[in-house]
C-alpha cells in the first residue's frame, strides 16, 4: 500500500553482494524538520521553566539590581554592607593572571545582586502564597467590601503587576489545608439532619462520637503528615480510587460529554467543520506548550491551580486489571480516526509545519471518500474501552501485545486524541425538544463502539458538521476541557471561518500522502470478547434516560434581581423539583472545584439543608404568604452560598471524610462512622457547567454563540444526574439523567418538575400586578 512506504525512513534487500540500502529523501526530511521542531520545543520549555521559576521577578529585574550595585560602587556607595568586599576576598584565586581587580570587583558584584534578587523573589512569592491564603473576600456580601481585603486586593494586584505565563503562579498557591475532625464531623451531621429521623439520627451522633474520640486523632494525625510532605493531600487519592481503581465501565459511569454551538451553524460540510476545529485544537496546545494562556483569575486576580490542564493531549488511560493507569506522552504529531468501523492514523504536520485547515480537510475527505471494509473484528473493537476494565485489561495483554495489533494500538494509545466520524445526523431543533436529548445520548455513548472512552477526549463529528465531545475523567474536571472548547469554538467562528459553499479557507496541498489506516490481526477468541464488552456497554447504554431541555422563560438576569445566586436559585429549585418527584428528600451531590489551592480538583456541597427543606415543605403546604415563604428562601440560598464558599476554601465534608477512611484501611482500623457515610447513596448529583472562561467575544453582540454545555449519567440505579448551564441572561440548559431500568425514576418527569419549580420560586419575587 502507498501510505505504507510514507511510514518508513529507508528500506533494505539483502541480495548475493549485500544488503542494498535505498534511502528516502522526503522521509528523511520529515525526519530532520520534526528533530528541529523537537527542539525548538526544549528550547522553549527551557526558557519558559526560567520566566516561570523567577515569577514575579523577571531577568529584566535581575538586571536592574545588576546595575544598581554597580552604579551605587561608581558613587563610592557601598549598599551591600560589605559584602560585596567579601565575596571577592572568597573567590577562587587559582586564575588571578587572567583576572584584573577590576573584574573580581564586577564579578563579586554580580553574584551579590544575583542573592539579593533570589532573595527578594523567594519573599515575594511567600508574601503572594500568604495573601493567597486569606479567603476572607469570599464570605463579604456584595458591594460591602472591608478596608481589609480592599487592602489585600492591592497587594495582589501589586504582587502579579507583571503578565503571567500559564503556571507562574503554581508554586506560590496554598496548600489545601485539613480541617479539624470535629469541625467536619459537625458540617456532616448538620447535613444529614433533614434525612434522618430522630431515632436515625441519634444513632449517627453517638457513631460520629465515637470516631470522634477513638478512631479519628489517629487518623488525623497521618493525614496531616500527608498535607506536609504532598503538594495535595487530596488529589492524588481521589484520582487513583475513585477513578483509576473503578473496575465498572466508564461510559456513562465515568465519561461526560460536551455539546456544540447550538443556535447556530457555521458550515454543514463534515471535512471542513473538522479542519477548522482540529487546526484550532492544536493551535491551542501549542499555547499551552510554550505557556502562552492566561491562567484564569477569580475576580480577575485570584489565579486556580492550572496543573490539571497539562495532561489534555497527549494522553490516554491504560487498562489494567487492578487499577488503570494515565499515560501522558510529551508529544503526539497525529490523531486517531474512526469511521464506518476502520480505524486510521491522520498526521497533524508536514515536517514541522501544522496543516492548515484546508489540508486537514482535505484529509478528512479522504477517509470519508474510502471505500474499504472494516477487517475481521475491527469494527466493534472500542467497544472494549466501553466494558468492563478487567476483561479489557486482559484482552490488552493476551492479543494487543505484539505484532501488528501492539503497533495498531500505539498508533491509538499514543495519537493526541480521538476523532470520531459519524454516519448520522444530530442537532438542536428549537422546534423539536426531543432532537437535544437524542444529541445527548449520541455523544454520551454513541453505538458503544464509535469512541475509544479511555482516551482524554474524543471528538465527535456528525455527519451534517455538528460536533461534540466525549471526555474521560480521571485525568481532570469538566472546566479544563470547557476552557479548550470555549477556545476552539470562538477561534473557528470569529478567526478562521469558512468560504461562502462551507468550506475551509485557502487551497489544499494534494501531493499530502493520505492517512494511515491501520493494520489488525485480531482471532476469533478476542472477537468473542470485544462482543462480550459491547453486550455490556450496549445493556448499560439502552438503559440510560436522558432528557434534556433548554428552558426559555429567565436567566440569571431574573434572578439577579431576586439578590440570590443564581447556583444557589437553581439548588433549591432542584430540592422542590425532586421533593415533588419523590415525595421525600435525599442525598444531594453538587460539584464545586477547589482549585485555589495547588492542585486542588473538586469539593462536594450537600445541597440538601435544614434551610432547604423547611423552604420546600412550606412551599408543599401551600398556606404561606408570600413574604413568609421568600425569607424561607433566603436563609437557605444564604446557607447555600456559605457552604459552597466553605467548600472552596478548603472546609468542605467529603473529602476530608474520604482520606480519613483511606489511612483507615492503611492501618486496619474499622470505624462504622466512615463505612456508613461512604456508602451513603447520591441519589441527585448535581453540577453546574463553567463558561465564559475565555473572553474571545462579547456575548451581548453574539448572543446566539452559545453552547449547551454538556451531561453525564446517573450516580445512583435509582437516581438523578442533572447538569445545567446558565446561558447568559435569558436562558437555562439542562440535562437530566436516569435509568429506565428504575420504577421510580423517569427522567423527563423530574425535568418538567424542575421547569416549574424555576417558575414557581421566581413567581415569589414578582411584584404583583396591582402594586405596580
Amino acid at each position: 500500500m502507498a501510505e505504507a512506504h510514507q511510514a518508513v525512513a529507508f528500506q533494505f534487500t539483502v541480495t548475493p553482494e549485500g544488503v542494498d540500502f535505498r534511502l528516502s529523501r522526503e522521509a528523511l526530511k520529515h525526519i530532520y524538520l520534526s528533530g528541529i521542531n523537537s527542539w525548538k520545543k526544549r528550547l522553549i520549555r527551557i526558557k519558559n521553566g526560567i520566566l516561570r521559576g523567577v515569577y514575579p521577578g523577571s531577568p529584566t529585574s535581575w538586571l536592574v539590581v545588576v546595575m544598581a550595585t554597580v552604579g551605587s560602587s561608581y558613587c563610592n556607595l557601598d549598599i551591600s554592607l560589605g559584602l560585596v568586599g567579601c565575596i571577592q576576598r572568597c573567590l577562587p584565586r587559582g586564575c588571578e593572571p587572567y583576572q584584573t581587580l577590576q573584574t573580581r570587583e564586577l564579578l563579586s558584584m554580580a553574584i551579590f545582586s544575583t542573592g539579593v534578587w533570589a532573595t527578594g523573589i523567594f519573599f515575594f512569592r511567600q508574601t503572594l502564597k500568604l495573601l493567597l491564603s486569606y479567603h476572607g473576600w469570599m464570605f463579604e456580601m456584595h458591594g460591602k467590601t472591608s478596608h481589609l481585603t480592599r487592602i489585600w486586593a492591592i497587594c495582589i494586584r501589586l504582587l502579579s503587576s507583571r503578565r503571567p505565563m500559564l503556571y507562574s503562579f503554581q508554586t506560590s498557591l496554598p496548600k489545601l489545608p485539613v480541617p479539624r475532625v470535629s469541625a467536619t464531623i459537625q458540617r456532616y451531621l448538620e447535613s444529614v439532619r433533614p434525612l434522618l429521623d430522630d431515632e436515625e439520627y441519634y444513632r449517627m451522633e453517638m457513631l460520629a462520637e465515637e470516631f470522634k474520640e477513638k478512631t479519628a486523632p489517629r487518623l488525623q494525625k497521618y493525614l496531616v503528615l500527608k498535607s506536609w510532605w504532598a503538594t495535595n493531600y487530596v488529589s492524588d487519592w481521589w484520582e487513583e480510587y475513585i477513578y483509576l481503581r473503578g473496575r465498572s465501565p466508564l461510559m456513562v459511569n465515568s465519561n461526560y460529554y460536551v455539546m456544540d454551538l447550538v443556535l447556530i451553524r457555521n458550515t454543514d460540510v463534515q471535512a471542513a467543520r473538522l479542519g477548522n476545529i482540529i487546526h484550532a485544537m492544536i493551535m491551542y496546545r501549542r499555547k499551552l506548550d510554550r505557556e502562552e494562556i492566561k491562567p484564569v483569575m477569580a475576580l480577575g486576580m485570584v489565579p486556580m491551580c492550572s496543573y490539571q490542564m497539562e495532561r489534555m493531549f497527549n494522553t490516554t488511560r491504560i487498562p489494567g486489571k487492578e487499577t488503570d493507569t494515565l499515560q501522558h506522552l510529551s508529544d503526539s504529531r497525529h490523531v486517531a480516526v474512526y469511521h464506518k468501523g476502520r480505524f486510521f492514523k491522520l498526521w497533524l504536520y508536514e515536517g514541522s509545519r501544522l496543516l492548515q485547515p484546508r489540508d486537514l480537510q482535505m484529509q478528512f475527505q479522504r477517509i470519508l471518500d474510502d471505500p474499504s471494509p472494516p477487517q475481521p473484528g475491527e469494527e466493534k473493537l472500542a467497544a472494549l474501552t466501553a466494558g468492563g476494565r478487567v476483561e479489557w485489561a486482559q484482552a490488552r495483554q493476551a492479543f494487543f501485545s505484539s505484532g501488528k495489533n501492539k503497533a495498531a494500538l500505539e498508533a491509538i494509545e499514543r495519537a493526541a486524541f480521538f476523532v470520531a466520524l459519524d454516519e448520522e445526523s444530530y442537532w438542536y431543533d428549537p422546534e423539536d425538544e426531543a432532537s437535544l436529548s437524542l444529541y445527548g445520548k449520541a455523544l454520551l455513548h454513541g453505538n458503544c463502539y464509535n469512541r475509544w472512552f479511555d482516551k482524554s477526549f474524543t471528538l465527535i463529528s456528525f455527519k451534517n458538521g455538528q460536533l461534540g465531545l466525549n471526555a474521560e475523567h480521571a485525568w481532570a474536571d469538566a472546566p479544563i476541557i470547557g476552557h479548550l472548547w470555549e477556545f476552539v469554538l470562538g477561534t473557528d467562528s470569529f478567526h478562521l471561518g469558512y468560504t461562502e459553499t462551507g468550506h475551509c479557507l485557502g487551497k489544499p496541498n494534494p501531493a499530502l500522502a493520505p492517512p494511515m489506516r491501520l493494520q489488525w490481526d485480531i482471532p476469533k477468541q478476542c472477537q468473542a470478547v470485544i462482543e462480550n464488552s459491547y453486550q455490556v456497554a450496549k445493556a448499560l447504554a439502552d438503559d440510560v434516560e436522558l432528557y434534556c431541555f433548554q428552558f426559555l422563560p429567565f436567566g440569571k438576569g431574573l434572578i439577579k434581581r431576586c439578590r440570590t445566586s443564581p447556583d444557589a436559585f437553581v439548588q433549591i429549585a432542584l430540592q422542590l423539583a425532586h421533593f415533588r418527584d419523590r415525595g421525600k428528600f435525599c442525598l444531594t451531590y453538587e460539584a464545586s472545584m477547589t482549585r485555589m489551592f495547588r492542585e486542588g480538583r473538586t469539593e462536594t456541597v450537600r445541597s440538601c439543608t435544614s434551610e432547604s427543606t423547611a423552604f420546600v415543605q412550606a412551599m408543599m403546604e401551600g398556606s404561606h404568604v408570600k413574604a413568609d415563604l421568600r425569607d424561607l428562601f433566603q436563609k437557605a440560598s444564604k446557607k447555600h452560598q456559605n457552604m459552597y464558599r466553605l467548600a472552596m476554601t478548603g472546609a468542605g465534608i467529603d473529602r476530608h471524610l474520604f482520606c480519613l477512611y483511606l489511612v483507615s484501611k492503611y492501618l486496619g482500623v474499622s470505624s462504622p462512622f466512615l463505612a456508613e457515610v461512604l456508602s451513603e447513596p447520591w441519589r441527585l448529583s448535581t453540577s453546574q457547567i463553567p463558561q465564559s472562561q475565555i473572553r474571545m467575544f462579547d456575548p451581548d453582540q453574539h448572543p446566539n454563540h452559545l453552547g449547551a454545555g454538556g451531561g453525564f449519567g446517573p450516580v445512583a440505579d435509582d437516581g438523578y444526574g442533572v447538569s445545567y448551564m446558565i446561558a447568559g441572561e435569558n436562558m437555562i440548559f439542562f440535562h437530566v439523567s436516569s435509568k429506565f431500568s428504575s420504577s421510580e425514576t423517569n427522567a423527563q418527569r423530574f425535568g418538567n418538575h424542575i421547569r416549574q419549580a424555576l417558575l414557581d420560586i421566581a413567581d415569589l419575587f414578582q411584584v404583583p400586578k396591582a402594586d405596580s
